[in-house]
Formats: structure tokens, sequence, C-alpha cells
């Protein structure tokens, strides 16, 4: 682990979405200042509502694939793109734009300022994976013409486009490859597996299963995700680090939990699988526990009951 300077100043693009909101709350109570940028296409003003007032915390609306002009900072942590099936085949040009034009402009100002660089990529690099569990140095098994390639290759050139400038360039960077992450500050509509279970399980209405459920997935608890980005953040570690959960849950075992913990017996019903969905979703994250000394901590239990509770307090509050 490298050692902070004196006064750390972050910028973080994609603040008010999902992840990148608990990264900014990690990051200012590390004792950093936080520059957030947002263009608001996925994320929400609520996720960063409760910052406002934070003397360390500035926020500026902008698309990141304009130039970006902040000042000086230490660190720079790309995590803006539209992240759930839901809003990259809704918006894919801007998907693809943000993984690489977007990634450029974040990678010149840690070029400028000589700061460390972490970008947030994603398990779908390794695409409907020939290994299992996932190792970083597998390739994938990507289809680069398919619906969801917007978002896969995105990811995959933003990486490219990192280890680029740190070879030519001399940028210190780092990759995250995440896994299947859940918790507060979800979206209930974003077609992701967690949040679109509760919010079917807290309406009432039974589970929708695409596919026969025997798909698998691994779901990090989004407290310990942001914890191992944060060790990764400090690290000088190059290559992509598998981020996530290694224990695998098939589809359908998950509706279960989620139908015993909401009290629910509205059942499932099975829907045809989307194109090029992957079966299998596990990482090996031998290389996080050795390099960074983490793993989760969070159980499914105890990480959905935090994530209820969430959404049914968003749900009174919305009347």
């Amino acid at each position: 682990m490298s050692d902070l300077p004196s006064n750390p100043r972050a910028l973080v693009s994609g603040a008010a979405g999902f992840l990148g909101s608990h990264m900014c709350d990690r990051l200012l109570a590390e004792g950093f200042s936080v520059i957030a940028m947002d263009n608001f296409i996925t994320g929400s003003e609520r996720n960063i509502a409760h910052l406002d007032a934070h003397p360390a915390f500035r926020f500026i609306r902008q698309d990141i694939t304009e130039p970006i002009n902040v000042g000086p900072v230490t660190h720079v942590i790309n995590m803006a793109s539209p992240a759930s099936p839901k809003d990259y085949l809704e918006h894919p040009i801007e998907t693809l734009d943000v993984g690489s034009l977007g990634t450029r402009q974040m990678l010149e100002v840690a070029a400028k300022y000589e700061a460390k660089f972490l970008t947030t990529s994603t398990s779908e690099c390794y695409g409907d994976p020939h290994v299992h569990p996932q190792v970083e140095t597998y390739w994938g098994n990507v289809n680069p013409v398919g619906p969801r390639s917007c978002y896969d290759e995105s990811k995959r050139y933003s990486e490219a486009l990192t280890m680029a400038y740190h070879r030519a360039r001399g940028v210190r960077t780092s990759i995250a490859r995440i896994f299947n992450t859940y918790g507060p500050k979800m979206k209930l509509n974003d077609g992701r597996v967690v949040p679109a279970f509760l919010d079917q399980a807290l309406r009432g209405l039974p589970i929708t299963i695409f596919g026969d459920g025997s798909q698998t997935r691994s779901c990090c608890y989004v407290s310990d995700l942001i914890d191992g980005l944060y060790r990764l953040l400090l690290s000088t570690e190059v290559y992509p680090t598998n981020v996530g959960n290694p224990v695998e849950i098939t589809i359908r075992e998950f509706a279960e939990v989620i139908m015993k913990l909401m009290g629910t017996n509205a059942g499932v019903i099975y829907q045809p699988l989307p194109e090029d969905d992957p079966k299998q979703r596990q990482p090996d994250i031998t290389k996080a526990r050795t390099i960074l000394g983490w793993e989760p901590k969070v159980g499914l239990d105890e990480g959905l009951r935090h994530t209820v509770e969430y959404f049914r307090n968003l749900q009174t509050a919305n009347g």
C-alpha cells in the first residue's frame, strides 16, 4: 500500500451512481477532499444530496467525454458508465463514449497532475466464460457485436486505454474488475437481479426468472466492494484485479432467499434467457486476498436485510 499525501484530493466520475456515491462517502471518511462529477444519465442527485454541505465535497455536473478542468488532484477514480443491462441497452452510444472518450479525459487529468488512476471495469470482460471461477489472466469469451457489446467492449477498451497510458505516459494505474454488487442506493428498476427481485417481492408480485434459473451469480455487498476498491486505489498493482464475493448461488436459489426474507409466497415465473446472458459468474479473488489483504465480510442474509430496509424506507418516503 502506498502512503497518502498530506492533503489528498480525488476526482470521482460517476459520483451520483450507486457505487460512485458510496466511493465518495468512503473517500471523505478517509480524509480526502472530493471533486464529484456526473451528468445524471443514470445517476441520481438523491445519492449525493447528503454531501451538499460537506466542506470537503464539491459537485460538478458534467459529461466526462468533454475536457475536464478541475485543478490539481492526487487521485482520479473513473466510475462513470451505465452499468445495468436496462441502462446500457437504452444508452448504447453513450456507454461506448464514456468508456472510450470519458476514460481518456480522466486519464489526461491523471497524467497532467501525476495522480494515481483507478478505473472500475467489470466481470463482463469475461463474457460467457469457459473458465470457472474467473481468474484475471483469463481473456474472456465476449460477443463483440451482440446487444451487450456496447458495455462489454467499452470496458475492455477502457482497460486497454488505461494500460496504454501506463506504458506510454507512465501514469500510475489500477484496474478493478467488479462482480455483481448490491446494497443501498441501487435503483429498483435497473434490471439487475437483486433490485429486480426485491422490487417484485416488495410489491407482492411473482419473481421473474430468466432462463431455468440454473445460471449463477456471486453477489458482493457494497461496503465490501468499496473497501476493495479503496485498497486497490492505494496499491501499486497495475493489472486487472477481481473485486467481488466468491460465494456462488444460482438465480433460482437467490429467488428463494428473497422470498423467504420478504415473507412472500407469490412464487416465480420463467421467461426466456436474454441473448448473451452469462451462465456463470464467480470471481477468483486469490489476487485481491494476496495483494490487498481483502475479502468480503458481509454475508448475503445480512446484506439483503440492509438493502431491504433501504428500499422500504424509500417506498415510505415516496408515499
